[in-house]
């Protein structure tokens, strides 16, 4: 599993939008599986398949709006194959690609 948390301000629909925009276009086969929205919060879930590992990756998003900020607790799981589990760095690698859209939207690693 790979794990990030970013900080950055705006409106959380209209990054919600973005975000999914942007990351479909990551690859081929990136997927948007769901997105949800309760209160200031909102989780959208990804899946991309990765050749290498010959196996499919899970990136979770949850933007969550605080103190007029928006957080974004990003999460890439799966992508592991065989019977030790060897990913390759796909989770990283996707968790990566959330976190490249994430600072050209203005948002900082804490």
């Amino acid at each position: 599993m790979a794990r990030i948390t970013l900080r950055g301000t705006g409106d959380i629909e209209q990054i919600t939008v973005d975000m999914i925009e942007m990351l479909e276009k990551v690859g081929k086969s990136c997927e948007l599986i769901g997105a949800s929205s309760r209160g200031s919060n909102v989780m959208i879930v990804f899946e991309k398949y990765y050749f290498r590992s010959n196996s499919t990756a899970s990136l979770s998003i949850m933007l969550t709006e605080k103190d007029g900020s928006i957080y974004a607790d990003v999460m890439g799981s799966g992508g592991g194959t065989g019977i030790f589990n060897v990913s390759w760095d796909a989770e990283e690698n996707f968790v990566g690609s959330a976190k490249s859209v994430l600072l050209g939207m203005g948002f900082v690693e804490l």
